[in-house]
């Protein structure tokens, strides 16, 4: 191996080609058109263009990703994760090619891909599994009945692929042609194969899996186990290590059973294999053939190069450790900063603004007490539609648990990403929850807790009011610092569709004073920083706040863990005309494609009927309904593309004596 193509894009890229380059390895990126000036196109040694902007089109050509190994004498490929990476087909075509393939045989991926074959030869190897159907018959009569021989509740699974898509959870029979359906059609868009399995569904387990390696000599170990319980959309954003409920002796049946696994299936390199842990219980979920995006938090206790191992392992090396040598080194978590609002709705835009905490590291293992920061952000950097929200992960490294979770409250508040939407707030709140730091966060977690959380990012956003309001008229009328005018003018913003009104005038040395909302007299210290940001002071306290103006007289602040998105009133009509549109219009609320549309024109909908289902960076979302209305004029078809807050159709509101739509129509979260 001595020029290796990275079959991949953003920061597993990255991470990949700081690998390769520590061995000495020539290195080759390959980008689609939105990617064109991405870092991991900048920092690889060579660079070649798939073309196209979609998946489709780019990172999922094997044709094109081959083209490109010969076009640059690539004579090893890496998959990352995503994408092609458990695809046997591209495994089997690159060796074909006569390339070194850096993941397991594609026999392996065929026989654990498939969750079906994957939990047949689990079974075989006495590895616990839960009841379920995965048989080649698809029809919804068929899963109807198997379901009723199971028992409800029931998950419904894609059979290929991961990362949460194709999965619903099916709680009476009402609901499960619905979920099926579905299910089918993020299965067939995500990986291109819709054929489903059910299995009985756990309500209130944890998500506990065991990373595996293998070399081409026959060595398998496995190194420690990673919490992946808090997840929304079955989709993790915290994973941690170790497990909080998992002792020494558990530890080693789930490796013992992750081991057997592979082995039954001829495996070599680096895998994850997934359990639903239930008390001292568990049961078998899926083998991901892969690096997983959490494979830092194994680096960090470990003190091991999983990529490194990966490259090795290709190379035909053996093992670099058995069973016996791996050591495991205090404590460490891992956030999924994710481009999505509070209700996890994915969206897109250009980054205003991105700093990260001093002293992170990059792409390798920190040690004790150590922050790293994966990520291929910077200011500028545009996030697309056509792929995954992830933006980056920040892990922690530290003695104990409870110092991991304060290390990273602190790296979140001083990790600036401003311009569009990201979870940096809500994952604060689910590391300050007390039943998080309990470690007793099991899968519903984010499910139960999570109306809760938002209310009080919410409150800490009103609060945050009474002195950022003011703080943007001094941004935008920058006050002059010795002649002050004593003249109070009025300002008003809009937050979170409410509209606020102060009075500010200028008190010199770069003071505001004047009249909050409430009429209430506030003075406020405004002090512009040299870093850009600006600091505050009231009443003896003193906190620095970041503002980016957006288009649209509109701003995002972030300051003392506090997000908050406001549009300057101040110039608009104190009656908008715009405002009884807003109550006969349905907008998107972002980025994305119509896969279907439910309903038609002069229709009756009630509250919480489901209106139409927008794909957006991978995953289906179902538009509802808000209240009792008829459709008056609908804007939209299948297969048409949208952006955030274009209107999809228009509506005329009915009394709300109409009945709500039956809970077994609801949409999914």
């Amino acid at each position: 191996m001595k020029r290796l193509l990275i079959a991949n894009r953003g920061e597993i890229a990255r991470r990949i080609l700081r690998s390769a380059h520590a061995l000495g390895l020539e290195t080759v990126a390959v980008f689609s058109e939105p990617d064109a000036g991405a870092l991991h196109v900048r920092e690889a040694g060579q660079a070649f263009a798939l073309g196209g902007s979609r998946s489709a089109d780019s990172y999922l050509r094997i044709d094109r990703l081959l083209a490109a190994a010969r076009a640059t004498g690539a004579d090893a490929v890496h998959p990352g994760y995503g994408f092609l990476s458990e695809n046997a087909d591209f495994a089997q075509a690159v060796l074909d090619a006569g390339l070194l393939w850096v993941g397991p045989p594609p026999h392996a991926i065929r026989a654990l891909g498939s969750k079906a074959a994957a939990k047949a030869l689990a079974q075989s190897q006495g590895v616990p599994c839960l009841p379920g159907y995965a048989g080649d018959e698809q029809s919804p009569e068929r899963f109807a009945t198997e379901a009723a021989r199971i028992g409800y509740p029931v998950m419904v699974k894609a059979v290929a692929g991961g990362g949460g898509r194709g999965m619903r959870l099916v709680t009476q029979p009402a609901e499960l042609a619905a979920a099926l359906a579905t299910a089918r059609s993020e299965a067939l868009a995500g990986f291109g194969c819709g054929d489903l399995l059910i299995e009985r569904a756990l309500l209130a387990p944890r998500h506990v899996e065991v990373q595996v390696f293998a070399d081409t000599q026959g060595q398998c170990i496995h190194l420690g186990e990673r919490d992946c319980s808090v997840q929304r959309r079955h989709q993790k954003i915290i994973e941690e290590a170790p497990s909080p409920a998992v002792d020494a002796a558990l530890r080693q049946r789930l490796g013992d059973s992750a081991v057997a696994l592979a082995r039954a299936a001829g495996y070599v390199g680096a895998g994850t294999v997934e359990f639903l842990l239930d008390g001292s219980d568990f049961y078998l979920m899926e083998m991901n053939t892969r690096l997983q995006v959490e494979h830092p938090v194994t680096e960090a206790l470990t003190g091991l190069d999983l990529v490194e191992w990966q490259l090795r392992v290709a190379r035909g090396e053996p093992l670099p450790l058995r069973q016996d040598q791996v050591r495991f080194e205090g404590h460490a978590i891992e956030l999924r900063l994710c481009a999505e609002d509070e209700h996890f709705r994915p969206h897109t835009g250009r980054l205003g603004h991105f700093s990260e905490p001093p002293g992170a590291r990059h792409f390798e293992r920190a040690g004790l007490g150590g922050l790293r920061f994966d990520h291929a952000l910077a200011t500028g950097t545009e996030v697309s539609p056509h792929y995954d929200p992830l933006l980056g992960k920040l892990i922690a490294h530290a003695a104990t648990r409870e110092a991991a979770i304060d290390q990273l409250l602190q790296a979140l508040a001083q990790t600036e990403l401003l311009g569009l939407p990201s979870n940096r707030a809500f994952l604060a709140a689910c590391l300050a929850h007390p039943e998080f730091r309990a470690g007793q966060a099991l899968i519903p977690f984010v499910q139960q807790q999570g109306d809760t959380m938002r209310a009080g990012l919410w409150a800490a956003e009103q609060q945050a009011l009474a002195q950022v309001g003011p703080a943007l008229w001094w941004l935008e009328r920058a006050p002059a610092a010795q002649l002050a005018c004593p003249l109070e003018r009025p300002l008003r913003l809009r937050h979170r569709d409410q509209v606020q009104s102060w009075s500010v005038g200028e008190a010199g040395q770069g003071a505001l004073q004047g009249r909050d909302p409430q009429g209430q007299p506030f003075r406020l210290g405004v002090q512009a920083l040299a870093d850009g940001r600006l600091l505050l002071s009231q009443d003896g306290r003193q906190w620095p706040v970041r503002a980016v103006a957006l288009a649209g007289r509109r701003w995002h602040v972030q300051g003392a863990g506090v997000e908050v998105w406001l549009d300057d009133a101040s110039f608009e009509p104190l009656r908008r005309a715009g405002e009884g549109e807003a109550a006969r219009t349905l907008r998107a609320p972002f980025n994305g494609r119509v896969l279907r549309v439910d309903v038609a024109p002069g229709q009756d909908l009630v509250a919480g009927q489901p209106l139409l289902v927008i794909e957006s960076m991978k995953l289906e979302h179902v538009i509802a309904a808000s209240a009792p209305a008829q459709l008056v004029e609908l804007l939209v078809a299948p297969g048409q593309q949208v952006a955030p807050g274009q209107v999809l159709l228009r509506l005329t509101p009915l009394p709300t004596a109409l009945p709500a739509v039956p809970p077994s129509l609801e949409p999914a979260a």
